[in-house]
């Protein structure tokens, strides 16, 4: 009998599947040096709060290129918007100088200082004239790095640190990656560990920045594996274990055979159920797509249950 029943439960568990809980994003993983503005950019001294292309014809059988920069887009609020430039003109001069190629714009706005110019533009077969004033360029400041962040296996954000620690009688400089922020469900928490702790090593092998820990727990780790940290608290050098985030299971599928057939996917929130399946013929069918519902017997009476939006559709 107890043969039966464990020989029964092997092949049942051998019907079933198994998928992650919740939906794990791909991560894309930052370069140690990260650089968040062009290093050769040269700073503009003016903002004429448009930007513009090369005027080239719209016909598809005579692509030529005529006088003039066509704007591709204007600054709302900016000078141009404010002088009633829009996109689509056709810009032909600035004061006497000919605009017959976009670099000319770039050139103004490297070198010019702040000023009235006026620019003739052409709308449609309209030609007029007006005065941008040119508001200096922003001089706000690049965007700075706060910290890196692995927002999965320990859903903790850490920043590079190099610490003077005290290795016996003597001092040593080493890499650590400070804990500065951590969220509600981060697995350090269960682990003791908190903002300002120093992690100095993984799996007994010193880090090199807050980035190398990342890497290493990203990609020498599953979700839910548990994981050995050196921790360095201002006074003390303690191993820590915690186990990584894991986003859980859920059954996925269970068949047995033409008896019954179960599938779930989290991806799309779809469900399924039939019981005895024939191929050509079954019992019972459940299924669920979001908030639709459908029940089926015999293959002859069908009910379904869903959510649906009433759309006034205009009358032409």
């Amino acid at each position: 009998m107890k043969l039966l029943f464990f020989t029964a439960l092997l092949l049942l568990t051998g019907c079933l599947s198994y998928e992650p809980a919740q939906l794990i994003p791909e991560l894309t993983l930052s370069a140690e040096e990260v650089s968040f503005t062009d290093a050769t950019a040269i700073p503009r001294q003016i903002d004429f709060g448009l930007t513009v292309g090369a005027n080239e014809s719209d016909s598809l059988f005579d692509l030529a290129t005529l006088p003039g920069v066509r704007v591709r887009e204007v600054v709302a609020g900016g000078a141009a918007a404010a002088a009633g430039i829009r996109s689509g003109d056709v810009i032909l001069q600035i004061d006497n100088l000919l605009t017959n190629s976009p670099d000319i714009f770039t050139s103004l706005e490297l070198t010019a200082q702040p000023s009235t110019f006026e620019f003739t533009v052409r709308r449609d077969t309209t030609v007029f004239a007006t005065s941008v004033i040119a508001t200096p360029a922003s001089n706000a400041q690049p965007p700075r790095e706060l910290y890196r962040v692995d927002p999965i296996a320990s859903r903790a954000g850490f920043k590079t640190q190099l610490l003077t620690i005290k290795s016996g009688s003597s001092l040593r400089s080493v890499a650590a990656a400070i804990v500065v922020d951590i969220q509600t469900d981060s697995p350090l928490l269960t682990a003791g560990i908190g903002e300002g702790d120093a992690i100095l090593a993984l799996q007994g092998r010193e880090i090199n920045s807050a980035q190398d820990l990342i890497n290493r727990l990203t990609l020498e780790h599953e979700l839910g594996d548990r994981v050995v940290i050196d921790v360095y608290d201002g006074q003390t050098v303690q191993r820590k274990n915690f186990i990584l985030w894991h986003p859980g299971r859920r059954i996925s599928r269970v068949s047995l055979g033409p008896l019954l057939n179960y599938t779930a996917s989290a991806q799309n929130a779809s469900k399924s159920f039939t019981f005895i399946d024939l191929w050509l013929f079954s019992v019972y069918q459940y299924g669920q797509i979001g908030g639709e519902r459908t029940h089926r017997l015999l293959n002859i009476f069908e009910f379904a249950s869903d959510y649906g939006e009433l759309i006034e559709e205009a009358t032409p």
